[in-house]
């Protein structure tokens, strides 16, 4: 049953992440984006370092110290190069790059260096994806490409293709919830300096203690937490590829809440986008069936 259940805690976690877009509107104007990203992984990884001393689950013997550093890096790389390309290249190209690039990264990072090839149906639904993506966000009606940005946001791609990758190996290993607690509170601890960097007078506000806290519990403790637990059971290359729903959410928040408009090419992306991540999630609980038969065999 967890199994099957885990392409849905991927596809729950890219929803929260999907209302970070809709909580950064919100924020009070003078919060940076860069102070943003640091605080979001600062209050996320307090939560989670808080929920496991509670529970009494954090128990570190014998654990990898190079991949939970690894893990960590990825993570904290990955909030200052993504709100940097945005703010450089704008939201659309910016998150285009760098949320589409990420599954065919991770695609290939497993394909060269782990001998794993994805699978055929993996290809289809990415290109749908990526391509619902692309046309998801040509709504802009001004799109402006910095070459520096777009390095950027590649970046920031990889990053979250290593650490989903990364962060595999973890969890197949140990518990989920104690992972993403160390993982999350090192790459805060990484990105503290940032803290103090930017003006940071806007958390103190009402809306700044609001948006920081939907950003780091929600957004970032409770997803990356479903998304821990949903890799147990998903290959890297299918989890990032799942991850693509968070534009899909963000577009959809944008015009229920932000009164935001979606022409008809928007609206084809959208539907290329569920198509996509519908034939995946179908592919994935085929996989956990044929898994859990070839046990029973054994």
């Amino acid at each position: 049953m967890a199994g099957r259940l885990s392409p849905f805690l991927i596809l729950i976690a890219a929803i929260l992440w999907g209302t970070t877009g809709t909580a950064q509107a919100l924020a009070p104007e003078n919060a940076h984006p860069i102070a943003i990203g640091a605080t979001r992984l600062a209050v996320g990884g307090l939560f989670l370092l808080c929920i496991v001393l509670i529970t009494g689950r954090l128990h570190l013997k014998n654990w990898p110290l190079k991949v939970v550093i690894l893990a960590s890096l990825s993570m904290a790389m990955y909030q200052p190069l993504f709100f940097s390309a945005v703010t450089i290249t704008g939201v659309a190209v910016g998150t285009v790059v760098a949320i589409g690039s990420a599954p065919i990264l991770s695609g290939c990072i497993e394909w060269i260096f782990f001998k794993k090839r994805p699978p055929i149906i993996w290809w289809y639904s990415t290109i749908l994806s990526i391509t619902g993506c692309v046309l998801l966000f040509m709504n802009q009606d001004s799109v402006y490409t910095d070459p520096t940005g777009i390095i950027l946001a590649l970046g920031a791609g990889l990053s979250f293709a290593s650490y989903t990758i990364v962060s595999r190996e973890l969890v197949e290993n140990y518990d989920s919830l104690s992972v993403v607690a160390v993982v999350f509170t090192i790459s805060g601890i990484l990105l503290a300096p940032f803290l103090f960097i930017f003006d940071m007078s806007w958390i103190a506000s009402f809306r700044g203690i609001g948006v920081s806290l939907q950003l780091g519990i929600i957004a970032t403790g409770v997803a990356y937490y479903l998304f821990s637990k949903g890799l147990v059971h998903v290959s890297s290359s299918t989890a990032v590829t799942l991850a693509l729903a968070e534009p899909l959410t963000a577009a959809l928040l944008g015009v229920v809440i932000v009164d935001e408009t979606l022409n008809l090419l928007s609206w084809a992306g959208i539907s290329l986008l569920i198509l996509g991540i519908g034939i995946l999630i179908w592919a994935s609980k085929n996989d956990v069936k044929e898994e859990q038969m070839l046990k029973e065999k054994i």
